[in-house]
């Protein structure tokens, strides 16, 4: 499951039961990242304020696509399937999302969003690599420069995100399974796999 103990819903109180409450409410299980988070609440918290300030200035699909390039860039299957389901729910079908992990170039992007996806994935692999014509190239697409600061920070604030999930091993959720196409969680699963169904 994890390669840290988790807690269980019997084992928390407080703000960590909050969330595992609101977990149930909105998924009607408790999300394996949820349980690692319920460690330390304030994190989370903290967490979800970073990201709500960084998508608040973004437009909500080009936020989904910098964080599934970050994500499948940091080899991050639960934060690549996280955000491929919202780009499958809210604005492709689901061959179009398996095009944008395996080859985003040939998914039916225009050039603004092949440039977003690029950059983003660039700040995930090696921001120290990004140079001044990088910038430039999402400037030419018409992005101003507090929209490529925010393209940044998406893909910044996923390689905290995301690099924890890895680190402690903490596995996609079993649903992600039921909740997708085959082809679409196969091709989002680009590091840690989904576990299998319970046997029996």
């Amino acid at each position: 499951m994890a390669f840290i103990e988790l807690p269980d819903v019997q084992d928390v109180d407080g703000e960590a039961a909050e969330m595992f409450a609101a977990d149930q409410r909105a998924l009607g299980y408790v999300a394996n990242l949820t349980r690692l988070f319920a460690l330390r609440p304030a994190v989370y918290q903290a967490w979800r304020q970073l990201s709500e300030a960084v998508r608040a200035n973004m437009d909500p699909r080009e936020y989904e696509l910098a964080t599934l390039a970050a994500a499948r860039t940091l080899r991050s299957s639960y934060c690549a399937l996280a955000h491929g389901k919202v780009l499958r729910d809210r604005f492709y079908d689901a061959d179009t999302v398996a095009g944008l992990v395996t080859d985003h170039r040939g998914a039916g992007l225009d050039q603004a969003d092949v440039a977003v996806m690029d950059f983003a994935g660039k700040v995930a692999a090696d921001a120290a690599s990004v140079t001044a014509a990088d910038v430039a190239t999402l400037r030419a697409s018409g992005r101003p420069d507090d929209g490529i600061l925010d393209v940044a920070l998406a893909a910044a604030a996923r390689c905290f995100f995301s690099t924890v999930l890895e680190a402690m091993g903490a596995e996609p959720d079993a649903a992600y399974r039921a909740e997708l196409e085959p082809g679409l969680h196969q091709a989002l699963t680009v590091g840690r796999p989904i576990p299998p169904p319970p046997a029996g």
